[in-house]
């Protein structure tokens, strides 16, 4: 497995791209699923993830094809509606090919999914709603198996708690669909307006998106479409974090300032200085990070993709910082890593206590899961040492030429292959 060594250098300066979103393009590639046509992706993200659904389409007997940073995607003849394990095995948002091949064929066969083992994440609320849509669902070794054989039937479908997959599965299986379909309490990620857009372009009929009610009139076929994924905000939030800890300065381009609205209010606090237009971000620090609270939540939330990266800073902050985690319960994997090279993290429940230290020391550290990945590079941009980071697979999923973008604004990162 690869491992990265980072050498601390000096703050980061310069100017990064922001890619497109991972948690864009995965239910913008499963939407192909529910049009003979042709589905272009702009701007798509070349990353594990994106690769590994690719592949679970192309199972699916679609035909995909990649030139840079666009996918185009179509059903080549008669869909598969099984998606296996091996592939499925790998990431959790395989489980969003289950509405489309419902929707399309009215049955569909998938595996349960696996991902980053950074808390319960149950399928049970996608199940609620191809249930609500007439479908019957049962589990069977280790596979959802759905039927819908006289097609799905609009509902009202009140949601007992904000799941992004949920919702994301719902707006495309209730997309085709027989009559009007009422989503209460869904996601409000910008991930959600993004798919909504995608589908309206394809021909759905779609209001309310980004609201606590969404509104759905099914329709019987959708076409093709050219759509352009939105920018990544948990990657331009990591990248404001990096500006942040190593006290430079960054402008970060195709960036939505909109999208990370509490993360830059908690920058902010923290001392840094922050201007905005609509494509960019440009944020500088010049002293050591004061002491922040957060608390994560839903959209628009500090977002729980965010929490690892702000605890980091909070490891060099003056003062005591409290990290509040409400998302995910076993989210707090990379604390004993962090502690590891020097901080100072007190762990009860869903609530970390941070008291900042003066500097952090390298160290070996382990990458447990995605996020928990990118902490550990921000804590070796700082750290006096050597840093290794091993099980870098993880970072892999989602961040796109990550040492390539940070040394090219004064890192000093390089990835060793065993």
């Amino acid at each position: 497995m690869d491992y990265l060594e980072i050498e601390p250098n000096g703050a980061l300066n310069g100017t990064i791209t922001v890619s497109g979103a991972k948690n864009a393009a995965l239910p913008l590639m499963c939407a192909g699923l529910l049009t003979d046509d042709t589905l272009t992706l702009e701007g798509w993200p070349n990353l594990a993830d994106t690769h590994s659904m690719n592949a679970l389409l192309q199972s699916l007997n679609m035909s995909t094809a990649i030139d840079g940073d666009t996918l185009t995607l179509r059903a080549n003849g008669a869909i598969n509606p099984i998606a296996a394990y091996d592939l499925v095995r790998k990431m959790r948002a395989s489980i969003l090919v289950l509405g489309p091949l419902l929707a399309r064929l009215g049955t569909a066969k998938v595996s349960l999914p696996g991902g980053c083992a950074i808390g319960s994440r149950p399928v049970d609320l996608h199940i609620m709603v191809m249930e609500k849509l007439g479908a019957h669902v049962r589990l069977e070794d280790g596979y959802v198996l759905a039927d819908a054989k006289k097609g799905l039937s609009g509902n009202r479908i009140t949601f007992p708690s904000i799941s992004v997959g949920a919702t994301e599965n719902a707006l495309m299986a209730a997309s085709m669909a027989k009559g009007e379909t009422t989503l209460l309490n869904p996601a409000r990620e910008p991930e959600i307006i993004d798919l909504a857009e995608c589908l309206i372009a394809m021909g759905a009929k779609i209001e309310g998106h980004g609201s606590g009610c969404i509104s759905i009139q099914g329709v019987d076929t959708l076409h093709g479409a050219r759509h352009k994924v939105i920018p990544d905000r948990i990657e331009a939030g990591s990248f404001a974090i990096a500006a942040a800890i190593t006290q430079g300065a960054l402008t970060l381009k195709n960036a939505h300032a909109d999208h990370l609205d509490a993360l830059l209010k908690a920058l902010t606090q923290a001392g840094a200085k922050i201007k905005t237009d609509t494509t960019s971000i440009n944020i500088s620090m010049q002293n050591r990070p004061k002491a922040v609270n957060i608390t994560t939540e839903p959209y628009p939330g500090f977002p729980t993709d965010l929490q690892a990266q702000f605890m980091t800073l909070m490891c060099i902050a003056t003062g005591t910082s409290q990290i509040s985690e409400t998302i995910f319960e076993n989210r707090f994997m990379h604390v004993p890593e962090l502690m590891r090279m020097g901080a100072d993290i007190r762990v009860s429940g869903g609530v970390a206590e941070v008291q900042g230290v003066e500097a952090l020391t390298g160290a070996p550290v382990m990458a447990t899961d995605l996020r928990a990945s990118i902490s550990l590079v921000l804590a070796g941009l700082v750290a006096a040492g050597r840093t290794t980071v091993g099980r870098v697979y993880h970072l892999d999923r989602g961040y796109d030429r990550l040492e390539e973008k940070l040394n090219a604004c004064g890192a000093r990162i390089s990835r060793i292959k065993e």
